[in-house]
C-alpha cells in the first residue's frame, strides 16, 4: 500500500450530530474511525470487516461542515498509520490493522 489521502466535507445536517452534543454538535469519534476504516479497506481493495483498531486519539473536536483530509500510510508490522486534519490542525491520529487473511 502506498500513501493514500481522502477530502471529506462534514455534512451540516449528518445524523450524529442530533445527539452529539445538543446546541453544540461535534463529530463522535467513531464517525472518524468510520472513515478511515472505510478509506484503509478500500486502499487495500477489500471488505470493511475484520479490521481492528490498534490505537487512536482524538485530539480536536470537528463541526458541521468542516472539511477533513484523511492520510494513510503504511505502519509497522503490517499496520495502516492514519491521520486526520482539518486544515493544518490535527484531529486524529491512530492506526488501523487489516484483517488477517
Amino acid at each position: 500500500m502506498t500513501e493514500t489521502a481522502l477530502r471529506w466535507q462534514v455534512a451540516e445536517d449528518h445524523p450524529a450530530f442530533a445527539g452529539h452534543f445538543p446546541g453544540r454538535p461535534i463529530v463522535p469519534g467513531v464517525v472518524l474511525l468510520d472513515r478511515a476504516l472505510a478509506l484503509a479497506a478500500a486502499a487495500m481493495g477489500g471488505s470493511e470487516d475484520g479490521w481492528q483498531v490498534g490505537n487512536a486519539k482524538f485530539l480536536s473536536p470537528v463541526g458541521p461542515g468542516e472539511w477533513l483530509t484523511l492520510v494513510l500510510k503504511p505502519g509497522v508490522g503490517g499496520s495502516i498509520a492514519f491521520t486526520i486534519h482539518a486544515g493544518e490542525r490535527l484531529v486524529a491520529s491512530g492506526s488501523l490493522t487489516p484483517p488477517r487473511r
